[in-house]
C-alpha cells in the first residue's frame, strides 16, 4: 500500500488575511489611541503655567507655584510647596464659572414670589 503525504491542498491566503485583518483591528482599536492620549498629556504637561489648578497622577490637588524645565513645583497646602517632574501633572482643573450669591437667589425668589400674589389679587 502506497500512503500519499497529506497535503492541505488549501492556500494560505486566508490565513494571511485573517492575520492582517487582526493586527490592523489591533493598531486602531489599541495603539493608535494610546499613542494619541500620550500625546496629549505631553501637550498639556508642556503648557502648564505658574498659577494654573493641577491634579497630580496620585490625585493630589495643587497650585503650580514656579516651573524650572521639567520640574514643577505645586503649592499642595497654604505655604507648603512641593517638587514633582512635570510628568506627574495628570490634568490642569479649570476655574469653575463664578455662582450667584445665594443672597442674589434668595431675592430673585422673594421678588418672584411676590409678583405672583400680585397677579392672582388681580
Amino acid at each position: 500500500m502506497h500512503l500519499a503525504a497529506g497535503s492541505s491542498g488549501g492556500s494560505a491566503l486566508p490565513t494571511l488575511l485573517f492575520l492582517g485583518l487582526m493586527a490592523a483591528l489591533m493598531y486602531f482599536m489599541i495603539i493608535r489611541p494610546q499613542s494619541k492620549r500620550r500625546r496629549e498629556a505631553m501637550e498639556l504637561q508642556r503648557n502648564v503655567s505658574v498659577g494654573d489648578e493641577v491634579i497630580t497622577i496620585d490625585a493630589m490637588h495643587a497650585t503650580v507655584a514656579a516651573i524650572d524645565g521639567d520640574q514643577i513645583s505645586l503649592e499642595i497646602a497654604p505655604g507648603v510647596v512641593a517638587r514633582f517632574e512635570r510628568a506627574a501633572v495628570a490634568r490642569v482643573v479649570k476655574a469653575p464659572a463664578a455662582e450667584p450669591e445665594a443672597e442674589t437667589a434668595e431675592e430673585t425668589d422673594a421678588d418672584d414670589a411676590a409678583a405672583h400674589v400680585v397677579e392672582q389679587g388681580r
